[in-house]
């Protein structure tokens, strides 16, 4: 595989990766060398559109947004979201997102099981802003190779503190501890421990959300990745 990245890139002056990690696995790997290496850092969001609203929620409701397939950490979602509901009973969790039609999407008859399970609720196709208005933590356990989650960038936007995997792509998005948590890939109790922070100290989901935007602010505007990609392929 590498042989073939390093035939169709050979001629290229520029590769633009997405996040760091891929850029530099791409120079370890003897494709392309550190000068073709350029990191975009996401492709950015709409931050008029995605906007902090007036009243920011500081209630445990903690939302994952993604595609229904195992590599999007939908089960340690919904494991994590079983062991905090244990303890927490008036925590809220909520899942949006479609199945889909790899094989690795989750069935019809998975959504019917978790929706009679009660402990996770699935809204169906709804306004994703408006929702992330109704959201306190934002969360995506994936160990997807994610770009940078776009997911993430618009829950940032609107000034949400996250808890995501450290991987690749999403690991890019939190400095743990300041605007999120970040926890180990395929780890359910890892994720409920993190969700739990938010339950016991609720003035940290405003806190950390407002370091969210700023850093939303300063990396994912798309006006000005835009201008950068631009100006990296000479536009």
């Amino acid at each position: 595989m590498n042989f073939l990245y390093k035939f169709a890139l050979l001629d290229l002056n520029r590769v633009i990766f997405l996040n760091k990690d891929d850029s530099e696995q791409f120079i370890a790997g003897g494709i392309i060398s550190r000068p073709q290496s350029f990191v975009l850092g996401a492709i950015g969001v709409d931050l008029d559109y995605f906007s902090p609203p007036d009243l920011p929620v500081s209630a445990p409701v903690f939302t994952m947004i993604a595609r229904l397939v195992r590599e999007k950490g939908v089960e340690d979602f919904l494991n994590a979201a079983r062991i905090v509901k244990a303890q927490y009973p008036d925590a809220f969790f909520y899942l949006l997102g479609g199945l889909d039609d790899q094989k690795k999407s989750f069935t019809n008859y998975d959504l019917c099981r978790w929706k009679s399970e009660g402990i996770v609720s699935f809204p169906g196709h709804v306004n994703v802003k408006h929702f992330l208005y109704q959201t306190g933590v934002f969360v995506l356990p994936s160990y997807y190779r994610e770009g940078v989650p776009r997911s993430i960038q618009e829950a940032m936007a609107v000034g949400l503190p996250v808890i995501t995997t450290d991987v690749p792509g999403c690991r890019d998005t939190v400095v743990d501890g300041l605007n999120g948590f970040l926890v180990p890939a395929h780890n359910p109790v890892s994720l409920a421990q993190a969700m739990i922070k938010f339950i016991i100290s609720p003035e940290m989901i405003v806190k950390m959300g407002r370091e969210s935007r700023r850093i939303a602010s300063l990396r994912y505007n798309v006006h000005e990745v835009n201008q950068r990609l631009c100006s990296l392929i000479d536009l």
